[in-house]
């Protein structure tokens, strides 16, 4: 069987370096082109001498000449939706980590991916942890009426509340099927953080800090805390190679690494 053509956008950058790690480490995948806005060569070294593959600021002479069947893509919106809207057009499968992106902009993936049947997979997490993390909050959720989730990260992180906190909402919020208690204060305070669901969110952006959550949930006398804590950047690669490794089987728009678990 051959191995599955990989390209990465945002190569560069710190997750970017790891997928590019990762998939040369696959003997099922082949890296092929990398791009990234602040490549400066026209290649891209790779890991214990592997040789080289194209790199470029412009996703689209990389597709053309690399011909890829998957990009998978670590930026941030505003590039992510023109890589996909040129990706689908050329039967390119997609790997989205980028978060931010709005309501309006998974549905145009969604339709995007249908009209050109290809696969797309859209997670706010991909480290399995963070993943049952939320599956667990899900089930907590059932049971304790009182919520709030603290979520901290690197300063430099530009989205907040995180994603991945934003997922954790809406996804309690469903499971739970009925609004969370919440106390409400006498006066609006910004330091109460942001509403999302019943659920107050607490965004924390400090130096020292990577990716890290923590909900906790509340009843009459007791508190759960459910916390993951994402030591480094590798710990989304085996997300990151599952997701490559199922969505050239795929049609349409996969939302969440949890339909890939079977959670």
């Amino acid at each position: 069987m051959k191995p599955i053509r990989v390209v990465v956008q945002g190569a560069l950058g710190k997750v970017g370096r790891e997928v590019v790690n990762a998939v040369c480490c696959q003997s099922d995948m082949e890296l092929v082109g990398a791009v990234d806005l602040k490549a400066t060569q026209d290649y891209l070294s790779l890991p214990d001498n592997l040789g080289t593959v194209p790199l470029s600021p412009d996703l689209e002479p990389i597709l053309k000449s690399s011909k890829p069947e998957v990009l998978v893509d670590f930026t941030v919106a505003q590039a992510s939706m023109p890589a996909v809207r040129m990706a689908t057009k050329r039967g390119v499968n997609l790997v989205i980590g980028t978060t931010g992106l709005s309501s309006d902009e998974l549905s145009e993936i969604e339709h995007l991916a249908l009209e050109h049947n290809v696969g797309a997979v859209v997670a706010p997490n991909f480290a399995l942890g963070a993943v049952l993390m939320i599956h667990l909050a899900k089930i907590a959720a059932k049971y304790l009426d009182w919520a709030e989730i603290i979520e901290l990260h690197h300063h430099q992180k530009v989205d907040a509340p995180s994603g991945t906190a934003l997922s954790t909402a809406r996804a309690m919020a469903q499971s739970r099927g009925r609004p969370f208690s919440y106390a409400e204060p006498k006066k609006a305070t910004p330091s109460r953080g942001e509403q999302v669901e019943g659920i107050t969110i607490h965004s924390i952006r400090l130096p020292g800090l990577l990716a890290h959550q923590e909900v906790i949930l509340g009843g009459a006398g007791q508190t759960l805390a459910i916390r993951h804590d994402t030591i480094s950047r590798e710990c989304y690669m085996p997300g990151v190679i599952l997701a490559i490794k199922e969505v050239v089987k795929k049609k349409g728009l996969i939302y969440g690494l949890d339909k890939l678990l079977g959670l």
